[in-house]
């Protein structure tokens, strides 16, 4: 009995020492300054919208409010943080500081889709996979399919928010999805009646695929073409190919 009490007394102890400990680095960790910003920048999409000096940059406010030598806690940090999350290209972001006094600015960079062109290039655009417009960046240009009206004329800025635009925001993630049509797919046109259209980095073809409706399918009968046609008869022979149609490829 006396030894199970004795046991329970050092595990209570070791348990206070622990809690101890733990407040300590917390009360060191909270009145130490920050000696240094360390960024972090995610890279999954080999984007490059944002800079570790850009980053440092929205944390000091352009420099008006130096992060060096203060002591930012809990309320502080979220402000920070908030203020990363609010640039376009940031998609989530988390501000820490470490024991031994460094900042850490961790980013995932928001990745866009497509570019929207207008016929004044200057109200150009990104899409993300969300639907969400984003700015051009003076920074990085994106490899990314560009999309248009065909014959001119921008798209609306509710393009891809509504429900009847969706089937279009799908068939832009499927491209983006698959590199062999992330590297293939060049200029996406969306025609008069809502169907689509695109040319290809390779192949003088003018692909007409219809409605954005089924996307997966309407790909496979296209690689079905590549794998078949210009092999044999060569990629010049055909410049319009239309897979709109169920089991049926249209080739001129």
């Amino acid at each position: 009995m006396e030894k199970n009490v004795r046991n329970l007394l050092v595990a209570f102890a070791c348990l206070l020492g622990l809690v101890a400990a733990a407040a300590f680095a917390a009360f060191r960790q909270a009145h130490r300054p920050v000696s240094d910003i360390v960024v972090n920048i995610a890279n999954e999409s080999n984007n490059y919208f944002i800079s570790e000096r850009g980053v440092t940059a929205l944390l000091t406010n352009g420099g008006k409010e130096p992060v060096l030598g203060t002591m930012p806690e809990g309320p502080r940090l979220r402000v920070l943080e908030a203020r990363l999350k609010a640039h376009p290209f940031v998609r989530d972001a988390q501000v820490y500081r470490d024991l031994a006094g460094n900042l850490h600015a961790d980013i995932h960079q928001n990745h866009p889709i497509a570019r929207l062109v207008h016929p004044d290039d200057r109200l150009d655009s990104y899409v993300d996979a969300e639907g969400k417009r984003l700015p051009l960046s003076p920074l990085y240009t994106a490899r990314v399919a560009t999309v248009s009206r065909a014959g001119g004329g921008g798209l609306p800025t509710t393009f891809f928010q509504d429900s009847t635009s969706r089937g279009y925001l799908d068939f832009l993630r499927y491209v983006d999805e698959h590199p062999f049509w992330h590297a293939q797919v060049a200029e996406v046109f969306v025609e008069p009646g809502g169907k689509l259209s695109f040319t290809q980095q390779v192949g003088d073809q003018r692909i007409e695929f219809g409605p954005p409706e089924n996307i997966s399918e309407k790909f496979a009968k296209l690689m079905v073409f590549y794998r078949q046609i210009p092999s044999v008869l060569g990629w010049d022979t055909y410049h319009r190919v239309n897979v709109e149609y169920q089991n049926q490829i249209i080739c001129e």
